[in-house]
């Protein structure tokens, strides 16, 4: 019996960025050079399969220090980045520590900074709990920074000196929500000071906008990545916005509802920027086992941005 046609619309750019490979090549370069185990603060990454791959390889996760014996081991914290209290506290406990911390994300964290040194009320627009968004916030003293996540925040935003304000952002929000939030901060404080560069970062923009070329063209979409991945929730929400008529986010491959691809003639499929394109290939495979599938890579620029690991883990 034939297969039913299916053609696979694959965005491109998808899956790693340069801080998510970053902070994974520190965490196994730190086995290699120290064994294991190595202790990482937080999930080094939003992505099941890549936190199992190095806890197999000896990484052990914990949420917090004090989980940690004095034994010497060290220590990585996640490319989210840390309150300014984490890194503190190591120091105190004389850990040998090593920031993972997206560098992208490092320079919200200084913009933040100069904005409070300037004597400016720094709003943050972000989602409550995210350790990004913690990482951020906890750079300054309580109160510095105001948390604001959607417009109507703006509206009811009250603070001390209106014009003396600035504002920054999470790295992986909605390119177009973030705008209307500025806008609307804009709008209700104009002299309010911004970023020399904007914060969303240019995976988060890309995979935005990959998603956005391709969304009218598919009845599906497939995003793969981890619930708790705020850039992959962004690309359901993006594919949604700009005609895409389903799309849902998903693990792994053994997560579909073939039944819910029915219907479906043309997939469009991508990946948020914690996930490895191993994951892509998975649904690709599994998808051919139902279907006659072909695919089509559709690209809308190309990324050659690297950054550099940390020194002490070439030396």
């Amino acid at each position: 019996m034939s297969k039913r046609p299916l053609k696979i619309l694959l965005a491109s750019p998808r899956g790693f960025c340069a801080g998510v490979d970053r902070a994974i090549q520190i965490v196994e370069r730190a086995l290699e050079k120290y064994g294991a185990p190595v202790y990482v603060r937080h999930e080094i990454v939003h992505n099941r399969f890549v936190v199992e791959g190095l806890r197999e390889k000896g990484a052990v996760f914990v949420e917090e220090l004090d989980e940690i014996p004095d034994d010497g081991r060290p220590v990585i914290f996640s490319a989210h980045g840390v309150p300014k209290s984490v890194p503190a506290e190591a120091q105190k406990r004389e850990m040998l520590f090593i920031d993972a911390t997206c560098p992208l994300v490092s320079k919200v964290h200084r913009e933040a900074e100069r904005h409070h040194k300037n004597g400016r009320q720094v709003i943050l627009i972000g989602h409550a709990g995210h350790p990004e968004v913690i990482g951020t916030m906890g750079q300054l003293p309580d109160g510095a920074v105001i948390l604001v996540e959607t417009v109507e925040d703006v509206v009811q935003l009250l603070v001390a000196e209106p014009d003396n304000m600035a504002w920054c952002s999470q790295t992986t929000l909605s390119v177009d929500d973030t705008a209307a939030i500025v806008s609307a901060l804009q709008e209700r404080f104009p002299t309010i000071g911004g970023p020399h560069r904007e914060d969303i970062c240019y995976a988060t923009t890309n995979r935005q906008a990959a998603v956005k070329a391709i969304a009218e063209q598919a009845v599906a979409l497939i995003v793969i990545g981890a619930p708790n991945s705020s850039n992959s929730n962004r690309l359901v929400e993006v594919a949604a916005l700009y005609g895409c008529p389903k799309a849902i986010l998903i693990q792994r491959a053994a997560e579909i509802d073939w039944n819910w691809l029915a219907d479906v003639e043309t997939l469009a499929l991508t990946a948020g920027a914690s996930a490895p394109e191993v994951l892509i290939d998975e649904v690709i495979d599994a998808a051919k086992a139902h279907f006659d599938v072909s695919v089509e890579e559709v690209s809308i620029t190309d990324e050659n941005v690297i950054f550099k690991i940390p020194r002490i883990l070439t030396a």
